[in-house]
């Protein structure tokens, strides 16, 4: 159930869904593309760039593995990626973000849900703080799984949202209020009240768990990071080498 706001008399208005939350998205990455690392960097005092580490770290691929970054962005995954040696692609629903990505890598413009790759054509995947802002998930899970070989790795890194009390607190402070004033401040008001509420289309672990299973993933590892600021996501593509 949606929360009332605070001090007013309405609910907030409704997350979009279907073409309407795609069209959205779209055109809000496009906008934000331009400074959207530095608010980043400012959002996580910096933490993004250790956790985006150890995500890439977490595919444990050997050298020229071919890589899939998803929802590739400005392209931070891409750069770890390439320094461990692997082969990248990136992909992304934003013509705005595809312009402002700093990566040496092929770039392709696509919905996630509707890759336009042959089936196994990864080892790996990756994908950086996207799950809530794709309008089919599961589709694009299942996607995920098409596009990886049997055996190959994904790794995703999303929000999350604390459990114990004083993280929560200090969360809920600095991610619905500070965030969104940063964001105006340096970039689009709009986009980053959005963000934070965005939060809500992630599914609880348990239901993620078995979306990921039903995809054709296997060995499904969801850890918390830093109190549960943030989560990664590990997984195997299920079947036969």
């Amino acid at each position: 159930m949606a929360r009332r706001r605070a001090g007013s008399g309405h609910l907030p208005p409704p997350l979009p869904t279907g073409e309407e939350k795609t069209a959205r998205v779209r055109a809000m990455f496009d906008t934000i593309a331009p400074r959207y690392d530095l608010i980043n960097r400012i959002m996580t005092f910096g933490l993004d760039q250790a956790w985006r580490r150890n995500t890439v770290a977490a595919l444990a691929l050997p050298a020229e593995a071919r890589v899939l970054d998803l929802a590739c962005g400005t392209g931070d995954l891409s750069r770890l990626a390439l320094r461990r040696g692997y082969r990248v692609v990136g992909t992304d629903l934003s013509a705005g973000m595809l312009k402002a990505n700093g990566a040496a890598t092929p770039l392709v413009e696509a919905d996630g849900s509707h890759l336009p790759f042959g089936d196994g054509s990864f080892d790996g995947l990756v994908c950086g703080y996207a799950l809530r802002n794709f309008t089919d998930l599961a589709a694009t899970l299942a996607e995920s799984a098409r596009v990886l070989r049997p055996g190959g790795r994904l790794a995703v890194l999303e929000v999350d949202t604390p459990t114990a009390p004083l993280w929560r607190a200090g969360y809920e402070l600095w991610f619905t209020k500070a965030v969104p004033a940063l964001g105006a401040a340096l970039s689009d008001r709009e986009a980053y009240r959005y963000l934070p509420q965005s939060v809500a289309y992630l599914p609880p672990t348990p239901v993620l768990r078995t979306m990921l299973r039903d995809a054709g993933f296997s060995a499904v590892g969801i850890r918390p990071l830093a109190g549960g600021l943030s989560q990664m996501v590990v997984a195997t593509r299920s079947g036969s080498q």
